[in-house]
C-alpha cells in the first residue's frame, strides 16, 4: 500500500510516497481503510521533531482520519466491517490503510462526509474541552479568539457561539476576519502578521483593540498563537478572566505573572489529547455534545482545502505558512 512518509528531520517537502506492508490488526484493533485525513500543527512540528511524542522513523503524519472499517479483531463489539468511522491516531493517517485500538474508532453520522468527519475530532475536541471543561465559559461572557481562522479557531468561535458567549475573532488579515465573521464571531480584529514584543505602540494598540471589541475587556482569552500576541492581549484581560493556552505558532510567550495579580485571572493549560486519555469517559461526553450540535447545524467543519496523500507534504506547508482558513484535509481514493 501507499503512504507518505518522513523518513528525515526537516519540513514538508521531505515526504516521500512511498509503497509499505499493510498494516496488520491484533487483538482490540480495528483495520480501517483511508479515505481523509484531517492536517492539524502537531503535523509541522512532528516533522521537525519539535512536538511532544516523536515517533520513530519512518513514520507517516496524520493525527485524525475517516474511512471505512476493513476488519475488527476479538475485543472489538462498537464498530464492524463496513461502517464509517473516524480515529485518533497521533500520527500514521497519511496511509492507504492503518490499524487503530478499537478504543480510539468511533461510528460518524451517515450525513457527515468522509473530510469533514476528519476535520472534526481534534479541533472540535480541543476547543469544546477548553471552553467547557477549562474555562467554564458562561453565557453571556466575552470570548476572544486568537487565530480565529485556523482550525482550532473557527472550532472555537463556533462552539463560543453556541454557548453563549459574545465571540470576537483575530486574525492577521482582514479576510481571515471576515471568515470568522461568517462562521459566528461577533465582531473581528485585524493584528499584525508579525507583532514583536519590542513595539511597544503595535502590542498596545492591539491590547486597546481587545479592550474596546469586549467593552472594555474580554473574559475568556482563546490563544492558539502564543508569541507576543499572548501577553498583550492578556493586558485586555477582565478581572478573573481566564487565558486558554492552545498553541505557539509564533512562538512560546513569557508572560509577566504580575498581570495574573492585577486582574485575578486565571492562565490555563489545555492539553486536550492527555484528557482523552486520562478521561475517556468524559471525552465520550463531550464528543457525543459535539455531535449533537453538528446534527443541529450549530458546528460544521469548514474545509478550505482538499490535497491527494501525493501532495500530503503541501498540505502540511499550507498549514504552516498560515494561508489556511479552516482545515485542510488530505484524500485518499
Amino acid at each position: 500500500m501507499k503512504a507518505l512518509l518522513s523518513k528525515t528531520v526537516g519540513g514538508p517537502e521531505t515526504l516521500v510516497l512511498d509503497d509499505v506492508p499493510a498494516p496488520v490488526a491484533g487483538a482490540g484493533d480495528v483495520l480501517i481503510d483511508v479515505k481523509a485525513v484531517g492536517v492539524n500543527y502537531p503535523d509541522v512540528l512532528m516533522l521537525r521533531d519539535m512536538y511532544q511524542f516523536k515517533p520513530e522513523r519512518p513514520f507517516a503524519p496524520g493525527g485524525e482520519i475517516a474511512g471505512v472499517v476493513a476488519a475488527v479483531r476479538d475485543g472489538v463489539t462498537h464498530v464492524k466491517a463496513g461502517d464509517r468511522v473516524i480515529g485518533s491516531t497521533g500520527w500514521g493517517g497519511m496511509a492507504e490503510q492503518i490499524v487503530i485500538s478499537g478504543l480510539r474508532v468511533r461510528k460518524i453520522p451517515d450525513a457527515m462526509p468522509f473530510d469533514e468527519a476528519a476535520a472534526f475530532l481534534m479541533t472540535y475536541g480541543t476547543s469544546h474541552y477548553a471552553l467547557k471543561d477549562r474555562a467554564h465559559i458562561k453565557p453571556g461572557e466575552s470570548l476572544l479568539v486568537l487565530g480565529a481562522a485556523g482550525g482550532v479557531g473557527v472550532a472555537a468561535v463556533e462552539l463560543g457561539k453556541a454557548m453563549g458567549a459574545k465571540v470576537i475573532a483575530a486574525a492577521s488579515t482582514q479576510e481571515k476576519v471576515d471568515f470568522a465573521l461568517a462562521c459566528g464571531a461577533n465582531a473581528g480584529i485585524v493584528y499584525p502578521v508579525r507583532l514583536d514584543e519590542d513595539d511597544k505602540a503595535a502590542t498596545k494598540a492591539f491590547s486597546e483593540a481587545c479592550k474596546q471589541a469586549g467593552g472594555g475587556g474580554v473574559d475568556v482569552i482563546y490563544d492558539a498563537v502564543g508569541g507576543a500576541y499572548a501577553e498583550a492581549s492578556l493586558r485586555a484581560m477582565n478581572w478573573e478572566g481566564r487565558f486558554l493556552v492552545i498553541g505557539f505558532p509564533a512562538g512560546i510567550p513569557k508572560i509577566p505573572l504580575n498581570l495574573t495579580l492585577l486582574k485575578s485571572c486565571q492562565i490555563v493549560g489545555v492539553f486536550w489529547g492527555a484528557f482523552t486519555a486520562r478521561d475517556p469517559k468524559g471525552n465520550d461526553a463531550n464528543i457525543a455534545e459535539l455531535f449533537a450540535l453538528y446534527a443541529e447545524g450549530k458546528i460544521k467543519p469548514r474545509v478550505s482545502g482538499h490535497f491527494p496523500l501525493a501532495r500530503g507534504g503541501d498540505a502540511i506547508a499550507h498549514l504552516a505558512d498560515r494561508k489556511a482558513q479552516g482545515k485542510v484535509v488530505v484524500t485518499i481514493g
